[in-house]
């Protein structure tokens, strides 16, 4: 399901339709849609979030093929999650003692690898205006970055890696770019000793304007997607 307007019935109704999605989830051979339907519902019904945690820490719980496909689909989504909601204090310290047993449990193994990805991230995370992309989602299931292509008047573009976190905060040399961006793009086109300041902007068919300096670029992507 892409992400936009959708009707929703009760909170309890769509508690059991997300339960449902999870056991799917399970088994499904390309997971990224009913993951990215997920994380729509609980951006549009918050209150849903603390239950969709506490089901994956459940899930992945005491699995019956720890590290199997259907076990690291429900890491891949606490991932995705952690990376876009932070839960209310008691399950975020609920979450973290599972992360922690899990890697006490199973170190080195993929599990461990998603609990100290999912630790991070939740270090991080802070809302997001859009639920993750379906390019996102992807490379968030093998814990990567982005590549985000930046388009600047007179030059190539460029391409440089981000995470579902770089926001694009003012810095001293580029305006409304995130340090890691800025210090690329200015490099690259020989603007180390420029005075001036530059913009990024979001441009499509329909609207051009300046990124906020809060925005995160991930949510940039989601809204071109």
């Amino acid at each position: 399901t892409a992400p936009g307007p959708r009707s929703y019935t009760t909170l309890r109704d769509e508690a059991v339709k997300l339960f449902n999605s999870l056991q799917q989830l399970e088994s499904e051979q390309d997971p990224v849609p009913l993951m990215q339907g997920v994380l729509q519902t609980c951006l549009d019904l918050p209150p849903l979030v603390d239950e969709i945690y506490c089901q994956l820490v459940k899930q992945t719980t005491e699995p019956p093929a720890p590290g199997g496909q259907g076990d690291l689909h429900y890491w891949q989504l606490l991932t995705c999650m952690s990376c876009t909601f932070l839960p209310s204090p008691p399950v975020l310290r609920f979450l973290r003692f599972h992360l922690d047993r899990t890697e006490s449990r199973f170190p080195a193994s993929e599990m461990a690898k998603y609990a100290c990805f999912i630790r991070e991230a939740l270090g991080k995370t802070k809302g997001r205006e859009c639920v993750p992309s379906l390019e996102e989602i992807l490379v968030l299931m093998r814990r990567q970055e982005m590549i985000c292509t930046v388009h600047c008047p007179g030059a190539p573009a460029c391409s440089v890696a981000i995470s579902s976190h770089t926001t694009a905060e003012e810095s001293p040399s580029v305006a409304f770019v995130s340090p890691q961006v800025a210090r690329e793009l200015v490099s690259r086109l020989g603007l180390s000793q420029s005075p001036n300041l530059f913009a990024l902007y979001e441009q499509s068919r329909r609207r051009e304007q300046p990124v906020g300096s809060t925005t995160l670029l991930a949510d940039v992507l989601t809204r071109f997607e």
